[in-house]
């Protein structure tokens, strides 16, 4: 009669943690990243009466006969479905949709996290501002020409956006030129004048213009605009000739070869543009050296007051029998300079995050820079995580080890900006599990009240 009595008691034990468990998960069911959790229950060892027999030739088997002990908690299981995602249009938000945890880190302590409401501290380091840990990614390195860029290759760190700061100016070293040259105009006479042949390119109708000009403004050492003009005219079938001029600036001169070859000439500001007959740019050439395979481009060199070294940029004019830089057709003049990588100084003023973690800063002069790229980690068993709290998990004996990378990559999720996610705790779910408890520690209490009654009754019969 005594082992009724203890059932009941485990099983009120079992059904009060179970209500537990409930509890915590309703408590949290509007808590960004919370998974919910569910309370799984076994018998315990039970009492054996009387041992199994096995058939005999007059008689059948007999089964064994056993009194269970009670019932315990099997496990606490950690349900990591995705939840739902909720959008706050704060840029410092993330949220993954997928798999994986945001890594974040206290020292050498290292915790994870589905819960992305973070921010930039006063020290320019993303950060969970609930208890500030320091979120870890990759930071932006800069590699020999001046540009950022991330290498997810290495291990991580504390990412650090540096609002505010300064991005110093870059001189122009690339002017990359497209589109097209009139091939049914003709040619500029041989004994054309400077300011005829001026005339035949800034001629106002189009029917009688020879040649055309076009400009772009590229950066100095200091960041200072100075404009780059091409001037291009025809001077013989499928060969045009093209001067380079530039404002606020000396000792302009030209080299097809390149500046490591030293076959300048000083003061030489032509090149010369040869087309196949389908209109494709074969060749180019400075009277000295020409260009005929692979990637063609003329060497701009400059010296401005004040400065006694020599700048220099590229005019990339396309590749030898390709179509995407300058050609040749009977078409109208269009043949324009469409991008240079110089620029201003400037200061980072906003940033953005995409959905491959990556953190793109917005400077006031227009650059856009890599600034570093958040990290996820995913484990073979995320359920076997131990809870730290703060909506944190710390690696188990039983998670796996974790694996560190970029998100999109290796089953890890993407990453969503100016969203968190919710709990995925189901309300309906979680009343329905309360009546169940409540009904099943309900009933245990009977079994333990009954239990009492039948005790009663047994020291009732000495009377």
């Amino acid at each position: 009669m005594m082992r009724s009595l203890y059932s009941g008691v485990s099983g009120l034990k079992n059904h009060q943690v179970r209500m537990d468990v409930i509890g915590n998960n309703i408590s949290n069911v509007n808590t960004h990243g919370f998974k919910t959790e569910r309370v799984t229950f076994q018998d315990m060892i039970s009492q054996e009466l009387s041992g199994a027999m096995g058939p005999k030739e007059s008689l059948g088997g007999i089964n064994p006969k056993q009194v269970g002990l009670g019932s315990l908690i099997a496990a606490i299981d950690k349900i990591m479905t995705q939840g739902s995602f909720q959008s706050t249009g704060k840029n410092t938000d993330v949220a993954i949709s997928g798999e994986g945890f945001f890594v974040l880190k206290e020292g050498d302590k290292e915790f994870f996290t589905r819960a992305g409401a973070f921010n930039v501290d006063k020290n320019g380091y993303y950060v969970n501002p609930a208890n500030g840990l320091k979120v870890q990614g990759w930071n932006a390195k800069v590699d020999e020409q001046g540009n950022k860029f991330v290498n997810t290759a290495t291990t991580v760190d504390d990412i650090i956006l540096p609002l505010y700061s300064k991005e110093p100016a870059k001189a122009t070293k690339e002017v990359i030129y497209q589109s097209n040259l009139n091939a049914s105009v003709p040619a500029v006479p041989e004994d054309s004048k400077p300011e005829d042949i001026k005339k035949f390119i800034n001629e106002p109708d189009p029917r009688k213009r020879r040649g055309h000009q076009t400009s772009i403004i590229v950066y100095d050492d200091e960041g200072i605009e100075r404009e780059v003009k091409l001037d291009m005219y025809k001077i013989r079938d499928n060969v045009w000739r093209a001067s380079v001029s530039m404002t606020d600036a000396t000792q302009v001169s030209v080299d097809v070869a390149g500046k490591d070859q030293n076959t300048q000439v000083p003061g030489n500001t032509e090149f010369e543009l040869s087309f196949a007959p389908d209109g494709r740019l074969v060749g180019v050439s400075d009277g000295v050296d020409s260009v005929s395979s692979g990637k063609l481009s003329a060497e701009v060199s400059f010296r401005i007051a004040g400065n006694p070294e020599k700048q220099s940029f590229s005019l990339n004019l396309g590749e030898s029998g390709m179509v995407q830089g300058i050609t040749q057709y009977a078409a109208e003049f269009t043949t324009k300079a469409i991008k240079q990588d110089g620029y201003t100084m400037g200061y980072m003023e906003a940033f953005s995050i995409d959905n491959s973690g990556k953190i793109i800063g917005m400077y006031t002069n227009g650059v856009q820079q890599e600034l570093a790229q958040v990290a996820l980690a995913i484990f073979t068993n995320p359920a076997g995580l131990n809870k730290a709290g703060d909506t944190l998990y710390s690696y188990s004996m039983n998670s796996g080890d974790v694996m560190i990378g970029e998100s999109g990559i290796g089953g890890r999720g993407k990453i969503n900006a100016g969203i968190l996610e919710m709990s995925n705790v189901d309300l309906s779910d979680q009343f329905t599990d309360m009546i169940v408890t409540q009904r099943g520690f309900q009933a245990n209490s009977r079994t333990i009240t009954t239990s009492d009654q039948m005790i009663q009754e047994v020291l009732g019969l000495k009377r």
